[in-house]
């Protein structure tokens, strides 16, 4: 089957940080960024990895003036390189205080004293939101990129919550594997269909790694288990109420993602929850789902160019 071919491949590099190792993709040299060209650092969604915005990116540097720009993505902990670095996590859960800590040190590293651009998609789009608000002074421009948000949570639901996690530490759990990276490529599609063929053969090189002839997601099957917090969305609002940069929120016009909470989390209720945002912009991407930096990465790449020059 024919793959993909990038416009750039990336370079990685496994930074140490909090005692784990953290794998970042290097499109460009991060240490070129200035205050007029600002490093743009991508974080990606739940069960996907850095590779991910590859499209995006070489929609991105092929528009005027962007061909050289330093773009960093970072596969979070627990997945894609970092997961296979370190392996499973010991304490069993994984929570989203850790990837603000872990994106925190990744940014004093790459970008000390300088803003960056930060998106985020999806678990990321979420992630980049509650760090703006909480480093203000380290973000020149923030965008979101379907990253819905959670039901809210009810304190009378936290015993419930707290038995499930405390069950599910006690249950093995593990993730499908897969006899050949065709068969990975077609879970791929099977997730997104609006995802090429060639796209997804390309991806499935990076979102899984061969072990005695199968093929296993590169993702710690921890993340399957219930955690133990509830979303808090009083505190969430209070954070976003918080963010100081423009903020630009994408959403994709076929997104499906809130079929995933059954009625517990609406599109009304995060539009509600985007209009707190000081200085904030949505927009919704035509002919695109939740994985809209796959289904339209060259409309998106110029909204996003538009938006961080």
């Amino acid at each position: 089957m024919s793959t993909y071919q990038p416009r750039q491949s990336f370079l990685t590099e496994r930074l140490p940080v909090r005692g784990r190792l953290q794998q970042v993709l290097y499109w460009g040299d991060p240490a070129r960024a200035s205050e007029t060209e600002p490093l743009t650092v991508l974080v990606h969604g739940w069960m996907d990895v850095g590779a991910s915005f590859q499209f995006l990116v070489d929609a991105w540097r092929a528009l005027p003036g962007w061909g050289e720009r330093a773009f960093v993505a970072l596969d979070w902990r627990g997945f894609g390189g970092s997961y296979l670095a370190n392996g499973p996590t010991p304490e069993g859960d994984y929570a989203y205080v850790d990837y603000l800590a872990d994106l925190d040190a990744v940014l004093d590293r790459l970008s000390p004293g300088q803003p960056v651009n930060l998106v985020g998609h999806s678990m990321g789009g979420n992630v980049v939101m509650l760090y703006a608000g909480a480093r203000p002074g380290r973000i020149r421009r923030l965008v979101n990129l379907e990253g819905v948000g959670l039901p809210a949570g009810r304190p009378e639901q936290a015993p419930a919550r707290l038995a499930a996690w405390l069950d599910g530490l006690k249950s093995p759990v593990g993730l499908k594997n897969y006899a050949s990276l065709d068969e990975v490529a077609a879970r791929l599609r099977q997730n997104n269909p609006r995802l090429t063929p060639e796209r997804a053969q390309w991806l499935a090189g990076h979102w899984a790694h061969e072990v005695d002839g199968r093929w296993h997601i590169n993702a710690d099957p921890a993340h399957k288990r219930p955690g133990p917090h509830l979303y808090r969305v009083e505190e969430v609002l209070a954070i976003w109420r918080a963010i100081t940069a423009p903020t630009l929120v994408v959403e994709g016009s076929e997104t499906e993602v809130y079929q995933f909470f059954q009625g517990r989390h609406t599109r009304e209720a995060f539009l509600e929850r985007v209009a707190v945002l000081q200085d904030g912009t949505h927009k919704v991407l035509p002919e695109a789902g939740h994985m809209l930096h796959h289904d339209q990465p060259e409309v998106l790449a110029g909204w996003l160019a538009t938006f961080l020059a």
